[in-house]
């Protein structure tokens, strides 16, 4: 079994820890990711993302340099295990030196603030993919994911942990809470999308080699990359919408037409994109849920479209794949479900390898 993960936030929790005074160690640690870990589990490559959120943020921009001076150092340190991708062809070298390769994305085009001079520094330092926005509107475009919605059902959330079960005031919150989430949740953005800057950003991008990467972007937004595009692109982290109803998966058209593109979207982990739980109450997770994700996906885009995303330390735990060491059981129960060895070979790294042969430059 071999790997290949477009998406992680691991970076953004050690260094976390690290301010903390709780230095995390990207080769062991207690978090979703580390090297050990992927070495034991067949991992070829791991994209690993810089994430920023704008709303904590007084300079994002020095918050994604402060993310990519932890990265580069913790590289440095574990140059015998892995080390970075430039281009397609460093992935093969990396491979046949026993190392495993990096390859570094960043989760939020705001830290930009719109100015291309900073992408093309991003790309400098090695990134080779870019989330367009996460949940906050920014200069390039807007999300799918109602921000103040999401504050709300999450002021609800937090209240009904102080509230006695069962009683009407727990009801009435409840409800409260699943309206908000449910607005939240289930209306997509389908009027704004990319910005005239966020235009020219992404033809920027495909230019310099960079991955336009379409999760967390509105509906609008995903068909103006495809207009703005001609090589293929990325849902890094999405699942099928048809499936679990959540905004942040694609729609079963949005899947044909990344397909069509030669893109590949990544499943994503997070228990709440694969299966809702009522407002409230903890979704521990379930394996049958990535078979349904799964199967969907590659019959209605083809085997082609699909690769992994977990979304590992930016998402809750899910009990059924609590961390890198559990991809052998994933494989285990899609091989079980009827994929055969070769597909999901395809899904566990031909695919996304596929995608960067297509995209990166040498």
């Amino acid at each position: 079994m071999r790997v290949i993960d477009m998406h992680c936030d691991t970076i953004d929790r050690l260094l976390g820890q690290k301010d903390q005074g709780n230095p995390g160690a990207l080769r062991k640690n207690e978090v979703h990711i580390d090297l050990l870990r992927m070495k034991e589990s067949g991992y070829m490559l791991q994209n690993f993302a810089l994430f920023v959120d704008l709303g904590g943020e007084e300079d994002p921009w020095d918050r994604v340099c402060r993310l990519y001076d932890h990265y580069r150092q913790e590289l440095e340190r574990n140059s015998d295990l892995i080390a970075p991708v430039l281009g397609c062809s460093d992935i093969a070298a990396n491979d046949a030196s026993g190392r495993m390769s990096s390859l570094l994305t960043v989760e939020e085009g705001g830290v930009c603030g719109g100015d291309p001079e900073k992408l093309r520094r991003l790309y400098d330092m090695g990134v080779r993919m870019l989330t367009l926005t996460w949940n906050y509107p920014n200069e390039l475009g807007y999300p799918n994911l109602n921000t103040e919605k999401r504050r709300e059902a999450r002021r609800f959330s937090n209240a009904l942990r102080e509230l006695e079960p069962g009683s009407k005031e727990y009801l009435e919150t409840q409800s409260l809470a699943q309206s908000a989430y449910e607005q939240m949740s289930h209306t997509p953005e389908t009027t704004r999308g990319l910005t005239e800057k966020g235009r020219q950003f992404v033809e920027e991008m495909e230019a310099l080699g960079m991955i336009p990467d379409v999760s967390h972007l509105s509906d609008a937004g995903f068909y103006q990359v495809l207009e703005s595009t001609k090589k293929p692109f990325a849902a890094s982290h999405s699942n099928a919408r048809a499936v679990c109803p959540s905004v942040r998966n694609l729609t079963d058209q949005m899947i044909r037409k990344l397909a069509d593109r030669g893109g590949v979207m990544g499943l994503n982990f997070c228990a709440d994109f694969l299966e809702e739980a009522p407002v409230g109450v903890r979704n521990p997770g379930n394996l049958e849920a990535f078979v349904r994700h799964a199967r969907h996906i590659v019959n209605v885009g083809g085997l082609e479209v699909l690769g992994l995303g977990s979304d590992f330390d930016g998402i809750d735990t899910n009990d059924a794949m609590p961390g890198v060491q559990s991809m052998n059981v994933l494989w285990e129960r899609l091989h079980k479900a009827g994929f055969s060895e070769d597909a999901l070979d395809q899904i566990f790294w031909k695919n996304v390898l596929r995608l960067y042969k297509d995209t990166l430059e040498d």
